[in-house]
């Protein structure tokens, strides 16, 4: 039997040498101000049973991993008339350029880069008519796939987000221009932000992508949130393209479907078995967490999950 929580420990044991690398989100003011030097991580299994170490309860910005739920939810709605508005190939550049969109229409790569997740949202916008209802929608989702109605979004990150959001705003407006963004573009925006502000810890995180390991259904209260085929496509996306420009890189070495954030969370799925959560605040150059990313290498390592 596999002894996760001795797992754990030892990459807990084994990160601390680089645990000052990296710098942390700062072109967004609030983000700054978080506490660098934490570290968490957990593993949810299809039995409940769950394992911590680290600050785990501590919740934080999820920004970018939002995007799988918003994902999740634009593709059950929509199905395959999505692809439409934004494509599933890796984009090859940072995660909020211009120039790519400019040479491709205005229509995004994928839906985990930054215009691909404000599409993503102008869509949910357009089905629930307004921000609150898309906003109230997002979270309800999250709770329930959390197994918690106490999540919820922090004001001031979202507020921060939409005040110094330039390039986004410039990402939304040149989509308009195409005539892929359908809603007014600061509704969007504002949606946008602020469910990238969501916080959650890595024991909410781990237990919220455990119905992505399922096929779409959670393994431990059974509800179905989406079909096999379509659980399988966000798989097939976060390996490819969910950690940027770094997402083969992150696929050679830890080789999980898996979504980062720049604050500081990542996500991943062993197929069929486990979910995990890793939260590390300072980011390494492609704007993933740098500790994180090396504590998912170790995990697969030690236990000898992957996917390959």
């Amino acid at each position: 039997m596999i002894q996760y929580q001795e797992i754990l420990n030892d990459i807990y044991n084994e990160i601390q040498p680089f645990i000052n690398e990296g710098k942390v989100a700062n072109y967004i003011p609030a983000l700054a101000k978080v506490d660098p030097d934490q570290f968490a991580m957990s593993l949810t299994l299809f039995d409940g049973r769950s394992f911590h170490v680290g600050c785990s309860d501590n919740k934080f910005s999820i920004q970018s991993i939002s995007k799988v739920f918003t994902f999740t939810r634009a593709l059950d709605i929509y199905s395959t008339e999505l692809y439409n508005k934004v494509g599933k190939e890796p984009s090859g550049d940072p995660f909020n350029s211009l120039i790519q969109l400019e040479h491709e229409y205005g229509i995004p790569r994928n839906p985990f880069i930054n215009a691909g997740a404000i599409v993503v949202t102008d869509a949910l916008l357009t089905k629930y008519k307004n921000i609150d209802n898309t906003f109230d929608n997002i979270l309800g989702f999250i709770r329930d796939i959390s197994d918690d109605q106490t999540i919820d979004f922090d004001k001031e990150v979202w507020f921060s987000e939409y005040k110094h959001g330039f390039r986004n705003a410039a990402l939304a407006n040149l989509m308009k221009s195409f005539n892929n963004i359908d809603n007014n573009v600061d509704d969007v925006l504002k949606t946008y932000f602020k469910h990238c502000s969501i916080t959650m810890s890595t024991k909410e995180l781990s237990r919220a992508t455990l119905f992505l390991a399922n096929h779409g259904v959670d393994p431990i209260n059974q509800k179905q949130y989406i079909t096999p085929q379509q659980a399988k496509r966000i798989n097939a996306v976060m390996l490819t393209c969910g950690h940027y420009d770094a997402s083969g890189e992150f696929a050679f070495h830890v080789g999980l479907p898996g979504k980062s954030g720049v604050g500081g969370g990542i996500i991943a799925v062993v197929p069929k078995v486990m979910s995990l959560a890793v939260f590390s605040p300072r980011l390494n150059s492609w704007g993933n967490s740098l500790v994180g990313t090396k504590a998912l290498e170790l995990f697969t390592t030690k236990s000898g999950f992957s996917i390959f």
